[in-house]
């Protein structure tokens, strides 16, 4: 009997114990629960109560269906074109020039105030590779007819009636491009009624300008003495150069008639020498020919085309023509080409490129000679005539030089005349 009460009294506390224990763990959850939902409230604007720090307020939110675009974190400054200045003697009434230089400033602001509201950023474009090469090479401009510079000649003249002479005082030279090492002088000749008379300078080291400070003294005719307009003849002053080889060459010359020195009397005349006319001789033929250059990869190309009306006369054993082709700057020798031979052809065709690698900054002082050969026999070179291209020349070989230097990177195709 004890023992069942002893079991009904356990069996009893054991019960009332774990209904106590369900309810403590049902309030803890009631109170976790109740602490989540009022720090919810606190965090949400919208949800929160209303207190004496934080007062109600409502937000309205409306959906876009327009995409959101990036904003620019960076602005540019504003751009503040200046005021357009009148500097007119015209201009009398300044207040409305003034106006309108108002007005114009007023419009440049609305101008700025709209791109301030539209935020507009754009980042600068990196221009490529291509666009560099070519920027660099208009930068690097390569020099064109217009811009060679031919050599000048200073002197002054002077006419001694009582001793019956012409004096011309050589004063200086300038812009004359030569070698190191070369010297030169100026020759004067007078042509009076198929006489002709010549004096020279002494001769000088050549630089980019010389002084020579000397005179040049001419003997005219009794007639000419007391007046030179009635007299018919020409003076001519050439400015030569001779090399350490004894090579003599004509850098420019010019002319003017004995009736207009009159007007040169006393006066000091700054001319432009010319490249010195090529001698009238008989035509040997023609030569067909096509430049180019190439002022980024620094290459001249001469297409050697074809030739025709060469002289029978000494084409009548064997017929075998090439065309030897000569690149110089100034007397030095750079490249020799030479194309391939055409037999049994009176008007051969050739119609063969060469590319020369030649400076831009090179051009003005160089030049090409070509040269027709015929075969006649083994070992024996004849020479049918030849021309020569470049700015010291005269006639076609000029003219197409300086329409290759006026058109870069096109082909020009021009006869040329072969001299012997």
């Amino acid at each position: 009997m004890l023992v069942s009460a002893t079991a009904l009294l356990g069996a009893t506390l054991g019960t009332v114990s774990g209904v106590l224990t369900l309810c403590g763990l049902s309030l803890l959850c009631k109170s976790c629960k109740k602490g989540k939902l009022e720090r919810g409230d606190e965090t949400d604007p919208e949800k929160a109560k209303p207190s004496i720090l934080h007062t109600l307020t409502q937000f309205s939110v409306q959906k876009c269906t327009e995409p959101i675009q990036p904003q620019a974190s960076l602005k540019f400054p504003k751009i503040y074109r200046p005021k357009p200045s009148v500097t007119s003697q015209e201009v009398i009434n300044y207040k409305e020039h003034g106006a309108a230089n108002d007005t114009s400033a007023a419009k440049l602001d609305t101008c700025n105030q709209a791109t301030e509201r539209e935020e507009v950023f754009s980042l600068p474009r990196q221009a490529s590779a291509d666009e560099m090469s070519c920027t660099s090479e208009q930068t690097g401009a390569m020099k064109t007819s217009s811009s060679i510079l031919y050599p000048k000649l200073h002197f002054s003249i002077s006419l001694h009636k009582e001793s019956g002479e012409l004096h011309i005082s050589i004063v200086e030279a300038d812009n004359i491009s030569v070698d190191a090492g070369c010297e030169g002088y100026i020759s004067g000749c007078v042509s009076v009624s198929e006489e002709q008379k010549h004096a020279q300078t002494a001769v000088h080291k050549l630089a980019a300008h010389v002084q020579w400070g000397e005179e040049l003294v001419f003997t005219l005719p009794v007639e000419g003495t007391e007046d030179t307009d009635g007299l018919d003849g020409e003076v001519a002053l050439s400015l030569h150069c001779c090399d350490r080889f004894s090579h003599n060459s004509t850098l420019g010359m010019m002319r003017f008639k004995l009736a207009d020195v009159s007007m040169m009397l006393d006066a000091d005349c700054w001319v432009d020498l010319q490249p010195p006319k090529q001698e009238v001789a008989s035509s040997a033929g023609e030569l067909l020919l096509s430049l180019s250059y190439l002022p980024a990869a620094n290459r001249l190309g001469v297409v050697v085309m074809k030739a025709r009306g060469l002289q029978s006369d000494k084409l009548k054993d064997n017929i075998d023509l090439s065309v030897k082709l000569t690149l110089k700057h100034q007397n030095a020798k750079l490249k020799k080409k030479q194309t391939r031979r055409v037999k049994h052809k009176m008007n051969p065709v050739w119609n063969e490129m060469m590319m020369l690698e030649l400076p831009s900054e090179l051009l003005a002082k160089s030049s090409v000679d070509l040269e027709v050969l015929n075969l006649a026999s083994p070992g024996t070179l004849l020479p049918l005539g030849r021309c020569m291209l470049g700015l010291h020349t005269s006639g076609t070989g000029l003219q197409h030089w300086k329409q290759m230097l006026d058109n870069p990177r096109k082909q020009i195709a021009m006869w040329h005349p072969l001299y012997t």
